[in-house]
């Protein structure tokens, strides 16, 4: 068993008060001002909304005419907010396994 000697225990003890300082605030909201002094909100994983319900409400009907926030086609594969929409009969996805046992 290996004892501490006494300066790494006084690191030790001098690193301890400083620990919380360094924990990153992980699951927060932020709130921000935009340049154009609008408050908003940022989540966590990365998406924002204004605070006020007017905007936010207008800047989802925005959204929602994106293609990249409508899914896939009907018929096309994927579309679960990540990855790709793979279409029916694709080439590239449709291909087997490629070990050459011929399936």
């Amino acid at each position: 068993m290996r004892q501490f000697t006494l300066p790494g225990f006084v690191i030790l003890l001098a690193m301890l008060p400083s620990a919380p300082a360094m924990a990153d605030p992980v699951g927060q909201d932020i709130e921000v001002t935009t340049p154009s002094g609008d408050k908003a909100i940022l989540h966590p994983n990365g998406r924002w909304e204004f605070v006020d319900t007017a905007k936010a409400a207008a800047a989802q009907e925005i959204a929602k005419t994106y293609p990249e926030n409508q899914g896939c086609p009907a018929g096309w594969k994927g579309g679960w907010g990540f990855g790709r929409c793979i279409p029916p009969g694709d080439k590239d996805y449709n291909r087997g396994s490629l070990s050459g046992k011929g399936w």
